[in-house]
């Protein structure tokens, strides 16, 4: 099985996994609401903002499948040997490259992907 199709299979299955625990939050004694708060709190609450939600397992699946994606798209990154993880929307890059700049695209490629918060880059720079 090639790469480009472990990956969209991986991207399938994440996305599978996302609409399931979407669909899985809520049940039918619920009230059509987005607060995190309980409702006497938000009168009394000073700011409008609303707390987020903690990222779901589901969630740093997604964001491990995108990174992956979008590390594949970059011709100079396809053949590299990076690992991607991610836990509570932190990517961690693990593996080896061929050079600083290398390092660096894959780390900016992470970065650009909607959901992470941070990237941790324990990429290891081989020597020719």
């Amino acid at each position: 099985m090639s790469t480009r199709t472990r990956m969209q299979w991986l991207a399938a299955v994440a996305a599978g996994a996302m609409l399931l625990a979407a669909g899985c939050q809520r049940s039918e004694g619920d009230k059509a609401t987005t607060s995190a708060l309980p409702a006497d709190k938000m009168a009394s609450s000073s700011t409008s903002m609303v707390p987020a939600a903690p990222m779901s397992a589901a969630d740093d699946a997604m964001i491990t499948s995108k990174v992956k994606e979008a590390v594949a798209a970059d011709p100079s990154l396809k053949s590299t040997d990076i690992n991607v993880d991610t836990k509570e929307g932190v990517v961690t890059l693990a593996g080896t490259v061929a050079s600083d700049d290398l390092k660096q695209k894959a780390t900016q490629a992470a970065q650009g992907v909607q959901g992470v918060k941070s990237v941790s880059d324990q990429l290891v720079v081989k020597s020719s």
